[in-house]
């Protein structure tokens, strides 16, 4: 291990590479890694840095999202295989087709998108600031909201704006069941239970507060409760619990595995820095129309 890690710090050096890593990835992953955030960190992260290189260890979208955010940096995925389910679930030519059946409307797209979807729309968002970024559109537009059926139900709650939601999910959270986070709150009735929007309205429910993986890490080390059930991907309680020692935290359910997080794996973010593997470069002409509702997105702070 200790070898893998000085390999990959030499290559950092040499190359002028700064190692990016979302929440959910592995423990090792996260401890190599530059910066570790959630999409909204990691996005302003990719723009605002001066590396020649970035190594993103996530996803296909977010690599995609460093890609137009930073055109002229190298952005490499370690893993040309980890992408996301819910991404896949809205291409541009469902999307253009939703925007002809809703004329006028403004599109507001998850981060968790492809290029091209984000492309063809007005605004970008992450879980942490997509109230606030509805909240800014001008109060009588109707709102388009792709793909995240959850995050879209909760904004549209928490806003009362008219939005129409695409039926997408995330596998990884949609499918976490109720039940298992019961038993765990029998098991410690005095958790607090820290729900990401992206769960199903069945784990929201029992949720004491609704928020993001960054947002999540902020409200544990200021909150005088000592345990916590967190309800999103384990990956994040890795960073929970190294930022917060004397605390506990539990995993709402053990189905709360994303597959694709965890390709990536420490071997193969130094092969990607040895070997330039996995390119992700976003055509011109696409990245220049995602740019203006990522930059958007990238522009509204979550209050």
């Amino acid at each position: 291990m200790n070898d893998i890690f000085g390999k990959i710090n030499n290559l950092r050096k040499k190359r002028n590479a700064i190692i990016l890593a979302h929440n959910y990835q592995s423990d090792e992953v996260q401890d190599i890694a530059d910066v570790t955030g959630d999409s909204l960190e990691l996005s302003r992260k990719a723009a605002d840095n001066n590396a020649d290189v970035i190594v993103f260890c996530g996803v296909l979208f977010m690599a995609e999202t460093a890609s137009i955010l930073s055109p002229q940096k190298t952005v490499l995925l370690p893993d040309i295989h980890a992408g996301c389910p819910m991404a896949d679930m809205i291409d541009e030519k469902q999307l253009a087709e939703l925007k002809d059946k809703n004329p006028g409307a403004v599109v507001v797209c998850y981060v968790n998108s492809s290029a091209e979807v984000k492309a063809i729309s007005d605004y970008c968002c992450t879980s942490a600031n997509a109230v606030d970024v509805v909240k800014s559109i001008d109060a009588d537009k109707k709102i388009i909201f792709v793909p995240d059926k959850n995050l879209g139900q909760v904004v549209k709650e928490r806003t009362g704006r008219d939005m129409v939601l695409w039926p997408g999910y995330c596998p990884t959270h949609h499918f976490a069941r109720a039940d298992d986070l019961t038993k765990i709150k029998e098991l410690h009735p005095s958790a607090e239970v820290l729900a990401h929007p992206e769960c199903p309205k069945e784990i929201r429910d029992c949720a004491n507060l609704l928020l993001s993986t960054g947002q999540m890490l902020k409200y544990v080390k200021t909150s005088d409760k000592n345990e916590f059930i967190i309800a999103t991907e384990v990956g994040i309680i890795h960073s929970l619990k190294k930022q917060n020692p004397e605390k506990v935290f539990y995993t709402a359910s053990e189905r709360f595995v994303c597959p694709n997080m965890k390709k990536i794996t420490l071997e193969k973010v130094l092969f990607a820095l040895e070997d330039n593997k996995y390119v992700i470069r976003v055509p011109d002409e696409t990245a220049a129309k995602a740019r203006k509702a990522l930059e958007r997105m990238v522009a509204v702070l979550p209050k």
